[in-house]
């Protein structure tokens, strides 16, 4: 293989030809392995149409692969729980089967499987089930034989815009005002609209994949075929994703392949009777930071059920993508705990899996041969090189990477420095920074900073304030800083991130609080996990006007051509004024940090012209304190009087504030 375009652009990598070109010679191999000479990635990837449940014209076809079984019976509601002979699997050369007449079961019975090996039994829901329900008294999970009318698509073939990713993330269950799980028809009927309305165009959905534990955040996935059942059924999912695509929007969903949940009757865990069938073996296969079983992506048939389970959601369910969590911990055996990743070195230095990258490589394939259309976005804070570039081009094939440093970097600004203290050259170069070659999506903040433990920004900044002064009546010093300082990170976010932007459910117009699960600890209660959309829509409150902020600045960007085409170019910073000042596409961008002063007059060298200001945080429909002139129009001067002097904008710019302009 020649030198990857990875390596030849970057010299920096050039040492590390032979690990970078080792890894794409390793998953040629490995493909060529799985599909062998009369097939091709796409077709391998279709475990899902075989194993499992399905209905032909006279039966119920079964297959299960359990190397390890010695026996498997099926039992259900069909068979009162017990098992009997009828039901017994035959064992294949490399898997079990049975046929059942279609008779004999039903759409709704519930199932498992009674699986023997030597030395132990235990009941098991089937790997591949596409549809399983956890009974409300005992809570013990089942798969359920479903079988009903087909969803017929409406916007199958509609194309969809491709525009970059403003995606707006959200989770079902919360997405209600109720103290409730909420369900994918009230989230098609009631939060669809508010996404479109807002100017995001793609929807990114948290927990669809079924998780035992409902505070997993849909972490620890433990049926990867089956849409979570506390949300309704398949064909609502398909009729959330069908009206999506009917606006125009894009449904991307978070996919957990990083690790499974330990569970056994209702997850992967001894599915077989070993620790070893989906999963490392021994204490390589525990996740102990988070309490999971790791895959072994070095086997064929763990390879086959992934695979299988990349394509089963885009062709099945619609999707358009996914967003990939947990690449960090699938890229290095110590899963990234610990490791600073401070030099090129620790990229290549023997601590990666390459079975993992192999995987990620063919997933990637997978993806875009079954629908060229589909994005792909990797969940990784290490900053592996080429994860988010094409294959062809030396890279792992992720369409874009997440920019997880700035909502990092957000918070710890937030909790550790005073407003004063902060340094707008740090801030433009870690809003900025990012491999040339690869494609990211940056966000002020997302679920992380909401969960239990953490505070949102609009909750760190103004805190039990939001309790007492979001009225629009009440003054309030913390309030009018927190709100300024709100509107003006999201929007230095959006600016300087390179590709695409995220915003997390409710997040755009402040959302109080954190996100806490029902649990034992709060008494089961549903109160933190929901969304009190009220907040926005009630006049008398000023959550209003970061929303109605939100969308100006969404709206802002959409209709400014080729926006993320372009980098933002700087121009100005001052350093002790907390001044920073850089343009974009035709839009000029003036910030101020500076708690403590204004500034009248203050000159910007920009192009000879005249100037209109597009969008400010200081406007009163949006909150602010209305210091900024918005229908004057700002013209150039020059900074001395000589035919080819530079010109200056001469602005007053009022402290924590941010104004946009655009020349005439």
């Amino acid at each position: 293989m020649e030198t990857p375009l990875l390596v030849k652009n970057d010299p920096w990598l050039k040492n590390f030809e032979d690990a970078i070109v080792g890894r794409l010679q390793y998953a040629e191999k490995r493909e060529k392995e799985l599909v062998g000479i009369n097939s091709n990635l796409v077709d391998f990837a279709n475990g899902h149409l075989f194993f499992g449940c399905h209905k032909t014209n006279s039966h119920w076809v079964f297959r299960e692969w359990a190397p390890n079984a010695t026996n498997i019976c099926l039992i259900g509601d069909f068979s009162n729980w017990e098992e009997h002979v009828e039901f017994v699997f035959d064992e294949k050369e490399s898997y079990w089967e049975l046929q059942v007449p279609l008779d004999r079961i039903k759409h709704g019975d519930l199932y498992k499987l009674s699986v023997y090996w030597k030395g132990g039994q235990g009941e098991r829901v089937p790997a591949w089930a596409r549809r399983v329900i956890q009974d409300d008294v005992t809570k013990i999970y089942s798969a359920q034989i479903w079988d009903a009318e087909p969803y017929v698509w409406k916007y199958n073939d509609v194309p969809l815009s491709n525009e970059a990713p403003l995606i707006y993330e959200a989770h079902i269950g919360m997405a209600t005002e109720d103290y409730k799980v909420g369900s994918y028809k009230e989230f098609t009927q009631l939060v669809l609209p508010e996404i479109k309305n807002n100017g995001y165009n793609t929807v990114q959905l948290m927990a669809i994949q079924e998780h035992p534990y409902y505070g997993s955040f849909g972490y620890h996935v433990s049926s990867f075929f089956a849409a979570s059942s506390r949300f309704g059924t398949p064909e609502d999912l398909k009729e959330l994703i069908d009206t999506a695509h009917s606006m125009g929007l894009r449904v991307i969903m978070d996919l957990v392949h990083s690790h499974a949940v330990k569970n056994e009757i209702e997850g992967l865990g001894k599915y077989d009777g070993t620790d070893f069938q989906f999963f490392h073996k021994g204490n390589k296969g525990n996740h102990d930071a988070w309490d999971s079983k790791c895959f072994d992506y070095g086997k064929n048939e763990v390879l086959h059920f992934l695979l299988s389970n990349c394509k089963f959601w885009v062709t099945e369910f619609n999707f358009d993508g996914y967003r990939f969590d947990g690449i960090t911990s699938m890229l290095y055996w110590d899963h990234g705990l610990g490791r600073s990743f401070d030099s090129i070195e620790r990229y290549y230095d023997g601590g990666q899996d390459g079975d993992a990258i192999m995987y990620l490589i063919l997933a990637n394939k997978v993806i875009h041969e079954c629908k060229p259309s589909a994005i792909t976005i990797a969940e990784d804070m290490s900053g592996m090189p080429g994860l988010a570039a094409p294959y062809k081009y030396g890279g792992y094939g992720f369409d874009y990477r997440l920019s997880m440093g700035v909502p990092d970097f957000w918070i710890k600004l937030i909790k550790e420095k005073r407003d004063e203290d902060w340094h707008v050259g740090m801030m433009f170069h870690e809003l900025t920074q990012a491999r040339f070659d690869e494609k990211v999506i940056s966000y002020a903040e997302s679920h992380d900073q909401a969960l239990v433990g953490d505070k949102t920004i609009a909750f760190r900044l103004m805190d039990k304030e939001m309790y007492y002064s979001m009225h629009v009546a009440y003054p309030s010093l913390i309030i009018d800083r927190g709100m300024a300082l709100h509107k003006i990170i999201r929007l230095i976010t959006l600016t300087c991130a390179q590709n695409g932007y995220l915003n997390f459910m409710g997040n755009e117009f402040g959302h109080p609080e954190w996100i806490d699960f029902p649990r034992e600890g709060n008494n089961w209660s549903y109160h933190y996990a929901r969304r009190q959309w009220n907040l926005k829509k009630d006049e008398n409150l000023r959550y209003k006007f970061l929303g109605a902020f939100d969308q100006a600045m969404i709206d802002l960007i959409k209709q400014t051509p080729a926006f993320f085409n372009t980098r933002p170019r700087f121009i100005h910073e001052n350093i002790q004024d907390q001044i920073l000042v850089f343009e974009r596409a035709e839009l000029l961008f003036v910030f101020s940090f500076n708690p403590l002063k204004s500034f009248t007059d203050y000159g910007i060298t920009v192009p000879q012209g005249d100037y209109g200001v597009c969008l400010t945080v200081d406007s009163v429909k949006f909150g602010g304190l209305n210091r900024i002139d918005e229908v004057m129009t700002y013209t150039t001067v020059p900074i001395q009087n000589e035919p080819y002097a530079e010109h200056q904008l001469k602005l007053y710019i009022p402290t924590q504030t941010a104004i946009v302009l655009r020349r005439k």
